[in-house]
């Protein structure tokens, strides 16, 4: 099957599908996509299986030219897009003819994007899944970045009837105006009054250290409990404090088990959330139950299981 090239991959392509579910106990990590809600919708507006592979970009700079007639549509961070030259808008469906260029831009705002094509991307599975992590060299092509001339098969997608774009109601923003959302676990108790009252009173920048296994933040210090921890396993989203007691926010590479002692664990939707925020930018943390975690996450999959039955209604 005849596909796309990669022109220019810019500085972090990746290819990716939901993760790498249940193969913790082999070490190998979830990865899949940074952004989920992006990536669903992206695949949702080309008509794809919401397991599709796409391409996640971080800070765009992408070029792909296409080698037969595709369907696309790119989603994530605010980016200038532009199919054969021509600006086109984010979040909504495009069809590209045989041999133009697909150009995504450096993001305004945000860091990262989703670019699905109609039918998906044709890649071996490894480990049940297409999701590239560099640090363990599985998934995508050879475990590795996107590069200038990969060539990547397109699978067939249906004609569409009609356009197909997200309402502008459901475009998220990306913004960090809202505190990360944090359910505290069982270690939460071996911190001390004080240092959990510092943590939640206090503001903390996004370091340089910041990619797809963690961000390291800065800021007032959180004394770490002392008495040695046994390693355990890593959840999405869980707050290290190392001995420095500058809070680290592991995510999809992060490694599976680790021995340093937590708070707790950020919201998975506040994970998405965190990952379009750029070093430099300024947080902070509220506590919440693990029954408003429930609540919450359940509103926002009934509003994504919406927006997808009004996107597949286009389809038909």
């Amino acid at each position: 099957m005849s596909g796309i090239v990669i022109e220019n991959p810019g500085m972090l392509a990746l290819l990716t599908d939901q993760g790498r579910m249940g193969q913790a106990h082999l070490g190998l990590t979830t990865g899949g996509p940074m952004d989920p809600f992006a990536f669903t919708l992206a695949n949702a507006l080309v008509g794809n299986p919401t397991n599709a592979t796409v391409i996640e970009t971080t800070l765009g700079n992408l070029s792909v030219r296409a080698n037969k007639d595709i369907l696309i549509a790119v989603t994530g961070a605010p980016t200038p897009l532009q199919i054969a030259g021509q600006p086109c808008a984010l979040w909504q469906r495009h069809s590209v003819k045989k041999g133009q260029v697909i150009e995504i831009g450096a993001p305004t705002e945000g860091l990262r994007n989703y670019l699905a094509i109609g039918g998906g991307l044709t890649v071996d599975a490894e480990f049940g899944s297409t999701s590239t992590v560099l640090r363990e060299g599985i998934g995508g092509l050879r475990g590795q970045k996107l590069q200038q001339g990969d060539t990547l098969a397109v699978g067939q997608s249906a004609t569409p009837h009609r356009d197909c774009a997200l309402p502008q109601s459901a475009i998220p923003t990306y913004h960090a105006d809202a505190p990360l959302r944090l359910v505290t676990g069982y270690q939460y108790e071996q911190f001390s009054v004080t240092s959990r009252s510092r943590f939640f009173n206090s503001q903390y920048r996004i370091s340089d250290q910041a990619d797809r296994m963690g961000y390291r933040l800065t800021g007032p210090a959180i004394p770490a409990a002392s008495r040695a921890l046994l390693s355990e396993g890593i959840a999405l989203g869980a707050v290290q404090v190392p001995a420095d007691g500058q809070p680290i926010i592991l995510l999809n590479d992060r490694q599976t088990i680790g021995g340093y002692p937590k708070l707790g664990s950020v919201l998975a939707m506040d994970c998405a959330r965190l990952s379009q925020w750029r070093p430099g930018t300024t947080l902070s943390f509220e506590p919440i139950s693990i029954e408003q975690a429930h609540n919450l996450l359940h509103l926002h999959h009934a509003k994504l299981t919406r927006l997808l039955q009004q996107l597949e209604q286009h389809h038909e």
